[in-house]
């Protein structure tokens, strides 16, 4: 529902929100560059400034003080009428007052595009359109990071997701701002609320009626600051009951001109001073560096709009559409999917369409319609995404209310598949939910509860093959989530390891394609490298050829070290990593990048601890290689032998001499008598306290079964500090990349 509260106003009102969010960037400018042509003096009164006006202009008029200060006096001539800009501390003229046409127009445009009330109308229902948008757009933005908390934690998502997000919380507060005095001053302007105007005040029946007196000793006008001025109107010439009219931000009334008297006085209520207030925050007038942050805000309107329509394709595209889905009082088999952006939907649609392969009827549907009294089927699968810090997402929020209202036959089995990030501190935390709810309603599991990090092909099709051994069918599941275009790359080096033994390990290096000519002369004269943007700790998307699933490899270069970089281990039977390690030097591969933003270090002097084993070190490298700045950085590694699988034994030691590694602490197995990494940080636990104390930011990258070996070493570690992996990893202190 959340979703659709925000998706509906901004497909409705894109355009609108685009017009206005230019128009009010282009408006905000004006404040700041009135401001900049406008000196400001010292505490002064009107009645100086005044005296200094009449010295310039006989044939002053009236005497106007805008928001940002600019003094605006206009005048009669011999010849006419005129209006100048003049010095507030001289009263000399600075310069004729033309207000600008352009400004003018993108004013009416941005206030009432242009159609007078009908358009005033729609501006109005823009900037309601934007106050729920930004409301509903920070509530899902809080729901999906997991909490408050997290709201400055990497985000990660299609590259639209992300970009929509990221900008659009570095520039809500700005909008919500604009949104909510725009919505008041609509209101006001309809008469909905109160401006808070009053009438002219009482205009004095009777004055002294004596001969004028030099302005610039009037009482009334000695006694006003010119930083409270508004506007001074100068009474007619010749006429002894005529007054001064003045108006300040306190109140308006009327000055004798020969007394100096303030006559019939009216102050500005509550509800004006409001008026005005939010007045000055939405146009920056007054506030002219206020304006110019609101102007950068509403430039991101355009991005927003565009981005937002963009995810909204993205997902109606995403959106599931089945063949063969029979109906659910014939189904043997249910399919219930639990996502927040589709995503889910695609292993769905390959399960189900594997199902009917092997001769199953099959029943999909939203967790959120589970036909429990309608379907005879009594094997069930659950493929549900957790939402943000441990929710359902929007397609499953009404599941375990439905569960336990009308809960399935026990005679039920069924199996739980939970996709998720493990960078979250409840990973998978609503598939455990789900998986705990049925067990406690007596159904049986057909298979354990399997979790799924980052949407993993591998680990999918590896589930896949569990089920398929429980029904006794073969069952391949392959699953291709749409990935960016790849782009081609050269293998320039390749670095072997352990060739002689049956897992050989390979660093590989590839550059971009060679240019020829002219091109290729600029490339090598300005060290261009023409790779796209990654950075170490980011995935390379590797599809060997005759698959279609795509293997990951974390990055142990970034797009400035003109390389990318990978570390591969021959697995026994593995399909690309046996392509990989039969790679020449020269020959061509596509890539595509995937960026991983959570896992890197903390930008900062606090100490970071990289913690890996075998082909793990490659992300944790290209850290090291990066720490120009030769912050506190070590590195705890495990290897099987120092002759065979000495990972970047080379590079480790000159980052060891030039200070961009503090310290390196290796355990190989094969010497150590089965030493592993985590007992390198046993014997190292004090030194483990005090550069967690200090802020320490820990990331560890290789297998997942090293990875719970050095979770439960570091639980031990921080016992005496109260703390454990999983406060760090709620405060973004602990990061991994695991396989």
């Amino acid at each position: 529902m959340l979703r659709k509260i925000h998706s509906l106003p901004g497909l409705v009102a894109a355009v609108l929100i685009t017009v206005v969010g230019i128009t009010g960037a282009i408006l905000s400018a004006d404040p700041a560059a009135e401001r900049m042509g406008t000196s400001i003096p010292a505490r002064r009164n009107v009645a100086e400034l005044a005296d200094r006006v009449l010295a310039h202009y006989p044939g002053a008029e009236q005497i106007q003080r805008t928001p940002s200060g600019a003094l605006i006096v206009y005048y009669q001539t011999g010849s006419g009428a005129g209006v100048d800009q003049v010095d507030p501390s001289s009263g000399n003229r600075i310069r004729s007052y033309v207000p600008s046409a352009f400004m003018r127009w993108v004013k009416q445009l941005h206030r009432s595009l242009l159609l007078d009330t009908t358009g005033r109308i729609a501006t109005a229902a823009t900037a309601i359109a934007m106050l729920v948008l930004c409301v509903s757009g920070l509530l899902l933005l809080i729901k999906r990071i997991g909490g408050w908390h997290a709201l400055a934690r990497p985000l990660h998502g299609s590259k639209s997701q992300r970009w929509h997000a990221e900008i659009g919380r570095i520039a809500v507060t700005g909008l919500l701002m604009s949104s909510i005095t725009g919505t008041y001053m609509s209101a006001a302007t309809f008469s909905l609320v109160s401006d808070g105007m009053q009438n002219e005040p009482d205009f004095p029946s009777t004055t002294s009626g004596g001969p004028p007196a030099p302005v610039g000793r009037l009482s009334a006008l000695v006694a006003t600051d010119l930083a409270d001025l508004r506007e001074l109107v100068f009474p007619e010439p010749g006429d002894a009951a005529a007054v001064y009219t003045l108006r300040t931000a306190q109140g308006d009334g009327y000055v004798d001109q020969s007394s100096g008297a303030l006559l019939g006085f009216r102050a500005h209520g509550g509800t004006r001073d409001l008026y005005e207030l939010i007045y000055r925050l939405h146009t920056g007038e007054g506030l002219w560096w206020f304006g110019l942050i609101l102007g950068i805000c509403a430039l991101t309107s355009p991005w927003m709009a565009v981005t937002g329509v963009i995810v909204w394709w993205q997902r109606q595209r995403a959106k599931p559409r089945f063949s063969g889905n029979s109906p659910a009082r014939s189904a043997e088999v249910l399919i219930l999917v639990g996502s927040e952006n589709n995503s889910t939907w695609g292993f769905a649609r390959v399960l189900h369409d594997a199902l009917r392969q092997a001769g199953r009827r099959v029943y999909t549907a939203p967790m959120n319609q589970a036909p429990f009294q309608e379907s005879p089927a009594r094997l069930l699968f659950i493929l549900t995404a957790t939402y943000g810090d441990g929710g359902a997402p929007s397609s499953a929020d009404q599941f375990l209310t439905l569960l336990s209202r009308r809960p399935p036959d026990p005679a039920t089995q069924f199996a739980v598949l939970g996709f998720g990030d493990s960078q979250f501190s409840k990973f998978c935390q609503f598939a455990k939910d789900v998986d705990a709810a049925f067990r406690a309603h007596g159904c049986q599991p057909a298979l354990e509860l399997v979790t799924i990090n980052r949407q993993s092909s591998q680990e999918f099709a590896r589930w896949g093959v569990a089920v398929g051994d429980m029904l006794g069918v073969e069952l391949k599941l392959e699953h291709a989530p749409v990935h960016p275009q790849p782009f081609p790359l050269y293998l320039q080096e390749r670095i072997d390891y352990g060739r002689e033994e049956s897992e050989p390990t390979v660093v590989l290096r590839f550059v971009a394609a060679p240019s020829s000519g002219s091109a290729g002369l600029l490339d090598r004269l300005f060290k261009r490298h023409r790779l796209p943007h990654f950075e170490a700790g980011d995935l390379a998307g590797i599809i060997p050829p005759g698959s279609a699933m795509p293997r990951f490899y974390s990055l142990a270069s970034d797009s400035r070290n003109g390389v990318l970089e990978i570390c591969v281990r021959k697995q026994p039977g593995g399909v690309c990593s046996t392509y990989l390690h039969g790679l020449e030097v020269g020959e061509r591969i596509e890539v595509f990048i995937q960026p991983n933003p959570q896992f890197r270090p903390a930008s900062g002097a606090s100490p970071v601890i990289l913690i890996g084993a075998g082909t793990g070190i490659g992300p944790l490298a290209g850290f090291i290689r990066n720490n120009t700045g030769k912050y506190p950085m070590y590195l705890y590694w495990g290897g099987r032998d120092p002759e065979s699988d000495f990972l970047y034994e080379p590079e480790l030691k000159n980052y060891l001499a030039d200070s961009r590694l503090t310290q390196l602490h290796t355990a190989f197995s094969r010497i150590d008598n089965g030493v592993r990494v985590q007992t390198r940080l046993t014997e190292d636990a004090e030194n483990m306290r005090e550069l967690i104390g200090s802020g320490g930011q820990i990331l560890v990258c290789g297998s997942s079964a090293m990875a719970h070996s050095v979770r439960m070493a570091l639980d031990e570690i921080l016992a005496p500090m109260s703390l454990s992996v999983q406060t760090l990893r709620t405060t973004g202190r602990y990061r991994e990349d695991v396989f």
